[in-house]
C-alpha cells in the first residue's frame, strides 16, 4: 500500500506539502470523481471485508469501487498517510419514507480537524447526496456544492446532514413516476454523533447489509460515479445520467433501461469497471432514490 498507487488511481497529479484544507478538498474531489460507489460484490459472489489491505487491492489495484465501509475506510488510511489525524464516525441513514433514522450505524464517515476547524469527509454516499468536498462541522451553515446546498444541524449530541435540491426535469416520461426519482426538495441524509468508532463497530452491520434479505444492498445492485457535470448511475437495469443545474436552475435526469447484454459494456465504458465474476442485477422494491 502506498500513496503513489492511490494517487494514480484517482488521477491526482498535483503535489502536496502539508495536510491543509486545499489538499483535503482536492483529494476528496478526485476520489469521488474516480472511484464508484458500488455494491456489486454482493451481486457477483464476492464477500465485502473491512480489511484495509484487501480494500486497497480491490479498489486501487483491481480498479474497483466500493461502498462506504470500503471507500471511507480506505480514505481514512489515505488521510493518515497525508499527515491528517482523521477520526472515524458512525452514522444512521435517514429513511425519508418512514421519516426516521435507520437503527444501525450503517454509514462510516471521517472527521478531520485542520487548524482547529473540524470537517466531515465522506467519499462514499453516492448519487445526488454525494458531497464533492468536505463539509465544515458547524451547525446551520448553508454549504453550496454542485449537487445542491448541504447543511449540518446540531441538536444536542446529534448532528444531521441535510440537503436542499433544485427542481428536476426527467427527460423520459416513462420514468417520471419512477421510485428512483427523488421528489423531496429538502431532505435529511444521515445523522451522527462525534463518538469515535473503530473498525469493529461496523463489522456486524457490514455482514448484515450484505447478507440479510431485507437489506437495501441485497435487494438492489447499485453503481454510481460523480462526473464533472453531475453523476451517472446504474441501479438494477436503470441507467441514469444526472446533470446538475443544467439550465434555469434545473437538474436534468436522462433515464433508460438497459439489457443484460449491455451491462458489461456500460460498466466498462461508464464506470471503468471490469468484474471478475458474473453480475446478477437486482432492482427489487426498496427505499432508494438517485
Amino acid at each position: 500500500m502506498n500513496l503513489e498507487e492511490y494517487f494514480k488511481r484517482i488521477g491526482f497529479l498535483g503535489q502536496f506539502s502539508k495536510p491543509d484544507l486545499e489538499t483535503l478538498n482536492r483529494v476528496h474531489k478526485h476520489h469521488v470523481m474516480s472511484i464508484p460507489f458500488e455494491n456489486l460484490s454482493i451481486h457477483c459472489g464476492e464477500k465485502i471485508t473491512m480489511d484495509v489491505d484487501f480494500i486497497f487491492n480491490k479498489i486501487v489495484r483491481s480498479n474497483r469501487g466500493g461502498w462506504c465501509c470500503e471507500n471511507n475506510l480506505l480514505f481514512n488510511w489515505v488521510l493518515k498517510e497525508l499527515g491528517f489525524n482523521p477520526v472515524m464516525l458512525g452514522s444512521k441513514v435517514y429513511n425519508n419514507t418512514t421519516n426516521q433514522f435507520n437503527p444501525l450505524d450503517s454509514h462510516l464517515i471521517n472527521k478531520v480537524v485542520i487548524n482547529g476547524t473540524a470537517y466531515i469527509a465522506d467519499v462514499s454516499f453516492g448519487v445526488s447526496s454525494q458531497i464533492w468536498y468536505p463539509l465544515e462541522l458547524v451547525s446551520g451553515k448553508d454549504q453550496p456544492q454542485p449537487p445542491g446546498v448541504f447543511r449540518l444541524i446540531q441538536d444536542g449530541d446529534l448532528w444531521t446532514l441535510e440537503k436542499s435540491s433544485r427542481k428536476q426535469l426527467v427527460l423520459n416520461d416513462a420514468f417520471a413516476n419512477s421510485s428512483l426519482v427523488d421528489k423531496c426538495p429538502k431532505k435529511k441524509i444521515y445523522g451522527f454523533t462525534l463518538l469515535p468508532r473503530g473498525v469493529d463497530h461496523f463489522l456486524e452491520t457490514s455482514h448484515y447489509l450484505q447478507t440479510d434479505p431485507n437489506s437495501l444492498f441485497t435487494n438492489k445492485s447499485i453503481c454510481s460515479l460523480q462526473t464533472a457535470t453531475g453523476f451517472k448511475a446504474l441501479i438494477g437495469w436503470t441507467f441514469t445520467e444526472f446533470t446538475y443545474n443544467n439550465q434555469d436552475g434545473v437538474d436534468v435526469l436522462d433515464m433508460k433501461n438497459i439489457s443484460n447484454d449491455d451491462v458489461d459494456e456500460v460498466l466498462r465504458e461508464t464506470f471503468n469497471l471490469l468484474l471478475p465474476n458474473q453480475l446478477v442485477l437486482k432492482n427489487n422494491n426498496a427505499n432508494y432514490t438517485v
